[in-house]
């Protein structure tokens, strides 16, 4: 059983597992009012992201990358269609038990980082724990601390951090509460290439050694290549899906479209 999979036993009728995550016929419109003053940020997007999988997505600036990511977290709500996590349809769910959900069953690593500035590397990584009042479990906090490689500044606040080793208290606060799934916007955006290759690795290790399901998104070639499929996007639509993808192959795909 892995160790980050709430119910990884979860199935279909038939016995197959449910993915970790899917999307049917997901659109998302912003603006109001007709088609000179709405945008289609998402377009009829059906997808699903198996357990113990790291899926990349990559497309244009503007193909609903991060609109897409958002939905899946529940930190957006679609305009149509149907998101779930696990067998749990979020659009089901009202304000107190969405809240829950993201906060139980979903890890979430920010661009930006999004740590605490007055408290300490480890008191950012138990937050979510802490927030919900529960503490973490000793033996787990320490296979995660050991794992980024921040023992030796749990004592330490954002300001006295580096930029990489912000992103891995932000990556080890993810992975605290034993989520379902863990959700990675540009977590590699605003770092160094030998800090974003650390991080990388990190995550790869996450779903090889944990089981963790990642669906990050991404513009690197070389951090799409970490991952085990990738999906491009392009004005809001599934235009291609990359098993075993390399860097080569990547940059291929992406030149196609026009990127």
């Amino acid at each position: 059983m892995s160790l980050l999979l709430n119910d990884p036993a979860s199935t279909y009728g038939d016995g197959s597992p449910l993915p970790a995550a899917c999307v049917f016929d997901a659109v998302k419109v912003y603006g109001a009012g007709g088609a000179h003053t709405a945008v289609r940020a998402l377009d009829g997007v059906t997808l699903d992201f198996g357990r113990g999988v790291f899926t990349a997505i990559m497309g244009p600036s503007g193909s609903g990358k991060s609109t897409l990511l958002h939905c899946l977290a529940g930190l957006d709500k679609l305009t149509s269609g149907f998101v779930y996590i696990g067998d749990t349809l979020l659009g089901t769910l009202d304000d107190r038990r969405l809240t829950k959900l993201r906060r139980d069953r979903i890890g979430f690593i920010f661009q930006a980082f999004n740590l605490l500035p007055t408290l300490t590397a480890a008191e950012n990584i138990a937050l979510p724990l802490s927030l919900a009042g529960r503490r973490p479990d000793p033996e787990w906090f320490d296979r995660v601390v050991d794992v980024v490689g921040l023992r030796d500044r749990l004592g330490h606040r954002p300001s006295q951090l580096s930029g990489g080793q912000q992103q891995r208290v932000a990556a080890a606060r993810a992975l605290l509460t034993k989520p379902e799934i863990i959700f990675a916007d540009e977590p590699t955006g605003n770092l160094d290439t030998r800090t974003g290759a650390e991080l990388l690795a990190f995550m790869r290790r996450a779903v090889d050694e944990f089981g963790q399901t990642i669906v990050m998104v991404t513009h690197d070639p070389k951090a799409a290549a970490a991952a085990d499929r990738v999906v491009f996007l392009a004005d809001g639509q599934v235009v291609g899906d990359l098993p075993e993808p390399t860097v080569r192959r990547v940059i291929n795909r992406m030149q196609r479209l026009g990127d």
